[in-house]
């Protein structure tokens, strides 16, 4: 068994926290529910935000959702001109026998735009 990651972003509708944990607990079951994850095989997960959202910390959402003794850290996204606003990244480390090629990595609402290449027709 290895550790990968899984890579994801989702926008949040305000600089809110239940929009903000709304938008974590969405993106955080998207990756679990595509990758067929146990919360036992999450090493540790890293939240970052874009600089505009700072009413909760995204690691909330995945602590209301069991994750109590999975590392977890939160940060603040470079701020770099033109960025996605209201945007919340997540990189999970899964321990896993699934190859890179099969990890699903995760983009939902207007942070699809991040990644198109990844989209699921």
């Amino acid at each position: 068994m290895i550790v990968r990651g899984i890579r994801g972003a989702v926008t949040a509708a305000a600089n809110e926290r239940a929009a903000i944990l709304d938008a974590t607990s969405t993106l955080l079951a998207e990756i679990v529910q595509a990758n067929g994850l146990e919360p036992e095989s999450v090493a540790a997960v890293f939240f970052t935000t874009s600089a505009d959202l700072n009413a909760a910390y995204p690691a909330e959402a995945a602590r209301a959702k069991g994750w109590t003794q999975v590392p977890l850290l939160c940060s603040h996204e470079m701020v770099v001109p033109g960025g996605l606003p209201a945007c919340i990244r997540v990189l999970m480390l899964v321990n896993t026998d699934v190859a890179q090629t099969d990890i699903k990595h995760i983009y939902l609402g207007g942070a699809a735009a991040l990644r198109p290449d990844l989209r699921v027709s």
